[in-house]
C-alpha cells in the first residue's frame, strides 16, 4: 500500500484483527444492508448507519455539528480516536461514512482494505454481540466545504469545463436506465448525465476480493484512459453520493488529487432540478448524433 499517495489511510484486515481491542481505535461498520451487522461483525465494531445515524430526519442533509458530536460520544469516539471504517459493497458505504467524518474534520480516519468481503474470504472471526463503549467527550468544527459540492457549485464547475466524474453504471450514465435493478429508485424524473462528465463506474477501482486496485492501475484508469488531471478541481457524483464517496476517496487519498469534492445531491437532485442541463448518450458532451442535450426552464 506504500505506492498510494497517502498509504496511511488504509489498514489491512490483519492490522484490524490485531488492533480491534485497542482503546485508541474504534472499528466502525457501515453497510447498505443493516441486517449484516447483527448477523456478524468484526469483534468490537460499532455500527453507524448512513441513513439512520448520519442523515437529518427532517431536512435532506446530514446531521448538524451537534448531532455529529453526539454520534461520536455515543460510540466511544474521542477527538484523538483512530476510526477504522469497513462495510459491505466493497466498502462504498464505509467510504461514505468516512467522508461524513471528514466533512466534520475528524483527523484520524482509515478504511479497512477489502471490507466485509475480504474479512469473510479469509475466514476471520465474526461477533454477534452489539458492542457499546463508555461515552466520550467530543468537539467538532462546522462542516468543511472543501470536500462537499452543492448544486450551484456543481453548475458553475460544469460551465467552466472542469473535471466531472460520473461513477454510475453506463446504463445510468447514458439515460437508458434511471437506476439499476438492484438499487432503489429515489425518484429522478430524467435520465442521463451532467454535460462534460466522464463515466468511470466505481467498481473499476476495486479488485475481486474487495481491495482497492494498485496505484498504477488507478493511475491508468483515471488519468491516462480518462484524462483527469490531479491539479484540476474535480467533482464526483452518482445517485445519492454514496458510490461517488468511494471514488472521492480513491482520487483524494490513493491518487493524490489536490482538490476533489463529492456531490452528495448527485443525480437524485440534478435529475429533478429546473434550469440545469443534462446529456443523454454514451459520450460526455453529446458529440454523437444520437446524444441529446436537455435543459428544463
Amino acid at each position: 500500500m506504500a505506492e498510494y499517495a497517502d498509504p496511511d489511510v488504509l489498514v489491512s484486515t490483519e492490522w484490524v484483527a490485531e488492533h480491534h481491542g485497542d482503546p485508541t481505535v474504534r472499528i466502525v461498520e457501515s453497510n447498505e444492508d443493516r441486517a449484516l451487522y447483527t448477523q456478524g461483525h468484526v469483534p468490537g465494531a460499532v455500527e453507524i448507519d448512513w441513513q439512520v445515524d448520519l442523515q437529518d430526519q427532517v431536512v435532506r442533509d446530514y446531521v448538524d455539528r451537534k448531532g455529529f458530536e453526539e454520534i461520536c460520544r455515543n460510540n466511544g469516539i474521542g477527538n484523538d480516536t483512530a476510526v477504522i471504517f469497513y462495510g459491505d459493497k466493497n466498502n462504498w458505504w464505509a467510504c461514505y461514512a468516512f467522508w461524513v467524518f471528514k466533512l466534520y474534520g475528524h483527523p484520524k480516519c482509515k478504511i479497512m482494505n477489502g471490507g466485509r468481503k475480504k474479512w469473510q474470504l479469509e475466514g476471520r472471526t465474526w461477533s454477534t454481540d452489539r458492542t457499546t463503549y463508555p461515552k466520550t467527550t467530543y468537539s467538532a468544527p462546522e462542516q468543511d466545504g472543501s470536500v462537499r459540492a452543492l448544486r450551484d457549485e456543481v453548475l458553475k464547475h460544469q460551465k467552466a469545463g472542469k473535471n466531472l466524474v460520473d461513477v454510475r453504471s453506463p446504463e445510468e450514465y447514458s439515460g437508458e436506465r434511471l437506476h439499476m435493478p438492484d438499487y432503489p429508485n429515489e425518484g429522478a424524473l430524467r435520465g442521463g448525465h451532467i454535460p462534460g462528465a466522464v463515466n468511470i463506474p466505481w467498481p473499476l477501482s476495486v479488485n475481486e476480493d474487495g481491495t482497492f486496485k494498485s496505484a498504477k492501475e488507478l493511475e491508468s484508469l483515471y488519468c491516462k484512459a480518462n484524462h483527469l488531471q490531479r491539479r484540476s478541481p474535480t467533482i464526483a457524483y452518482c445517485r445519492i453520493g454514496e458510490r461517488s464517496s468511494l471514488t472521492w476517496f480513491v482520487l483524494k487519498y490513493l491518487l493524490g488529487f489536490g482538490n476533489v469534492r463529492n456531490y452528495d445531491g448527485s443525480w437524485m437532485e440534478w435529475g429533478n432540478c429546473v434550469g440545469v442541463p443534462i446529456i443523454k448518450g454514451s459520450l460526455p458532451s453529446g458529440e454523437a448524433g444520437d446524444d441529446t442535450t436537455n435543459q428544463d426552464s
